[in-house]
């Protein structure tokens, strides 16, 4: 993805997003294939270096992952459309009209080498670590046995992150703080994370 200067996430800024999130797209491009295979998947970002999940055995991805175990995966969230007309500072003679409307938005994609993981205790140790972080006071998963065979694991050791945080950062403090306002009063979907963003990103 393009990331302007102004945009550019910190490794810490990006990892901070992926692991409030944890939901986004795996993606394994395979070898020889027309279009890559896509997964939306709950995951967990178990440190700094590396992503735990888990998959229904029957799904697709498995076979490009061991076709190339080079994969993607890709959050995207907190967005907020942003008019034209807020673009443009009251009582400054800026022409409401002529502002270019755009939409805020946090991006991180993390390029990982997946290795899959089918024996049972592995399989568990990644549930009871996905369970841990998410819901607590259930069964161990290894009383489960005779499901596990329908599963299998990945763990996703990162090799790069790339994040982006488009809110408004090529522009001054003066526009970035009227479109905050802008965003609180409006009130939508996404707004108010969109403005926590903003806001948070002017230091």
């Amino acid at each position: 993805m393009l990331i302007h200067p102004w945009d550019a996430a910190s490794e810490e800024e990006a990892l901070a997003f992926v692991r409030a999130s944890e939901f986004g797209h795996l993606i394994a491009s395979g070898r020889g294939r027309d279009v890559p295979v896509v997964v939306p998947t709950q995951f967990l970002l178990a440190d700094a270096s590396t992503v735990l999940l888990h998959l229904a055995r029957p799904n697709p991805v498995w076979a490009a992952i061991e076709e190339n175990p080079a994969v993607l995966l890709s959050l995207a969230g907190d967005w907020a459309y942003v008019r034209g007309a807020w673009k443009a500072l009251p009582g400054t003679g800026e022409d409401p009209r002529l502002g270019i409307p755009t939409t805020y938005y946090a991006a991180v994609q993390l390029v990982c080498h997946a290795e899959i993981v089918d024996d049972a205790e592995g399989k568990a140790e990644i549930l009871r670590a996905q369970l841990a972080r998410l819901d607590h006071g259930l069964a161990d998963p290894a009383e489960h046995r005779r499901s596990l065979p329908g599963i299998r694991g990945l763990r996703l050791s990162i090799q790069k992150i790339d994040g982006k945080f488009k809110y408004g950062g090529n522009a001054d403090e003066a526009h970035r703080r009227y479109v905050a306002e802008r965003l609180a009063e409006r009130g939508g979907p996404g707004d108010e994370a969109a403005r926590a963003h903003l806001l948070r990103r002017l230091g």
